[in-house]
């Protein structure tokens, strides 16, 4: 069986199950005292060859080395016999129907065909395998070589096919880290506000002013290009892939590179010791700051060198990607819950018609943001028919870096054959962040915390549930389809039993109304009146 995670682009994620019954499990043991085992990857033809779901149920065959033979003629079959025995051979020469017609005549119990090109499942004509009884997979010829370097030569081994398991550990630390993220993201951008001592909207407009330099806050036109420019990057992205992921990745190296100094730097000016300062061109520079930055850049620069690495470069795209949700949350500001709705329904219906509806548009009938999503790899854009394991490290393919990334973590045949991953999209924390982020302010400046932490459990509702959903129904879910729906409402009904909408919907253009009317109140007062 085969699983996968895909994720989208600007972070709406799309999760989505492949299941083919074409891998199993190797286990090879040696005769030592204590035994030891080792597994390896294995692909067969489940409509030709059935494999036990467990060790236990499977039988141990004393594995016979012949690779340096085909076993194309009855001739290649060793002088000393395989009955009973599982028999490892080259790939090559003649069918697989051959090979395993003259291995099944000489007794063997199971025959192993080792490639050097990579592996595929056995084929030919149904009828070519009806009398074939024994079970008949194909393994990388590395993997062979492995087996006599670590276990020796007098091994047993057995065959398997784990069933896929519907739930793995990776997806709650994809939760953590979003989780992680969208609470520091979003308390960290009232800050400012709570340092300031503002409770009210209007009394923050100065320490906002302050923060202009750092902040930026969104408009309904700002709204409209936001969303305008990810529907045109994505069409772009589509059409013309292979140039503009190379775009995207340099613009993803400066920024996380960037947001992590900002991140990292608001620690660190809370230690009191080490400012060594030294003066260029008129401006003071701390020391340690530099350092900071310069080990930034390094650790960006290291990702982009080897980020191809499957095996330890995603610890490093995660700790960027948090960097750069967290910055962007805390710094792009919503002025009012009216401007946060706007913006999370439409690229809630952008979503939606990337997945759902571009389907009916495109040639081979796939969503252009699971196609961009998925990058140019072939094997993911088919339906999962064709399943083809790579016998080295396969040719890398880019992939856009906007996906926190954690590797399955139970043990199975999808993991033994290759590194598989969930994901998480950016999008996915950035957008229902911004809301959360506006609960926090909202919450300092009326002095509560309701806000924060209703927006904030919501989300944890959203998450869950969505990846519910996709464990049940093993289709392809947009998060933001779980996400929106209860942020939103949640807000809403708090603001409304709080008997605050009006405030909390307008946010600080009702502060400003509010204010600017007691003195056109006090004009209006008769002479000699006394205010109270």
């Amino acid at each position: 069986m085969r699983h996968r995670l895909y994720a989208r682009l600007h972070g709406l994620v799309i999760l989505i199950f492949q299941v083919s019954a074409d891998l199993g499990v190797l286990r090879v043991t040696n005769y030592v005292t204590p035994p030891l085992s080792s597994d390896y990857c294995l692909v067969y033809n489940s409509k030709w060859t059935h494999l036990p779901q467990t060790s236990n149920n499977a039988t141990s065959y004393v594995l016979k080395n012949i690779i340096y033979t085909g076993l194309c003629k009855n001739s290649d079959v060793p002088a000393g016999g395989i009955k009973d025995e599982a028999v490892a051979v080259m790939r090559g020469n003649c069918t697989f129907v051959e090979k395993g017609r003259i291995a099944q005549a000489a007794g063997a119990g199971a025959m192993l065909i080792a490639s050097e090109d990579g592996l595929v499942p056995p084929s030919g004509n149904q009828t070519d395998y009806d009398n074939i009884t024994i079970p008949v997979v194909m393994i990388k010829y590395r993997d062979v070589l492995d087996v006599e370097k670590t276990l020796g030569k007098n091994v047993r081994v057995q065959l398997f096919s784990p069933p896929v398991s519907v739930f793995d550990y990776s997806i709650l630390i994809i939760f953590l880290i979003a989780m992680f993220t969208v609470s520091v993201g979003g308390y960290w951008s009232g800050v400012p506000d709570e340092d300031a001592g503002g409770r009210s909207l209007s009394d923050s407009g100065n320490s906002e002013k302050k923060q202009s330099d750092k902040n930026v806050s969104f408009t309904v036109f700002t709204v409209l290009i936001f969303v305008a420019v990810c529907c045109v990057m994505l069409v772009l992205l589509y059409f013309f892939y292979k140039y503009l992921v190379y775009v995207v990745i340099a613009i993803f190296c400066l920024a996380s590179a960037l947001a992590l100094y900002n991140c990292l730097s608001a620690l660190v000016t809370k230690i009191t010791i080490g400012r060594c300062r030294f003066t260029f061109r008129t401006k003071v520079i701390e020391v340690r700051l530099l350092f900071l930055a310069t080990f930034c850049i390094v650790l960006a620069v290291i990702w982009a060198v080897f980020r191809n690495e499957e095996r330890w470069v995603w610890i490093l795209q995660n700790i960027l990607g948090i960097a750069f949700c967290i910055n962007f949350i805390k710094t792009l500001k919503m002025p009012n819950f009216k401007l946060c709705v706007l913006l999370l329904i439409l690229l809630l219906i952008y979503d939606v018609f990337f997945v759902f509806i571009t389907p009916f548009f495109t040639k081979n009938g796939q969503s252009i943001m699971i196609e961009v999503a998925a990058g140019p790899s072939s094997d993911e854009k088919t339906g999962g028919d064709i399943l083809e394991v790579p016998a080295d490290t396969p040719a890398p393919q880019e992939k856009l870096p906007v996906v926190i990334r954690v590797p399955r973590l139970m043990n199975s045949a999808q993991t033994q054959c290759t590194v598989m991953f969930s994901l998480l999209g950016f999008g996915d924390m950035i957008v229902p962040g911004l809301l959360i982020a506006y609960c926090r302010r909202f919450d300092v400046r009326i002095d509560s915390r309701i806000y924060f932490i209703s927006c904030t459990l919501a989300y944890a509702v959203g998450m869950v549930i969505a990846f519910t959903v996709l464990i049940l129904t093993k289709m392809g879910q947009p998060a933001l389809l779980y996400l929106v729906p209860f942020t939103i409402i949640t807000s809403t009904v708090i603001a409304w039993r709080r008997g605050e909408i009006k405030m909390f919907w307008k946010g600080s253009s009702y502060e400003v109304l509010e204010s600017s009317r007691k003195p056109l109140l006090q004009d209006d007062e008769p002479p000699g009146a006394v205010s109270e």
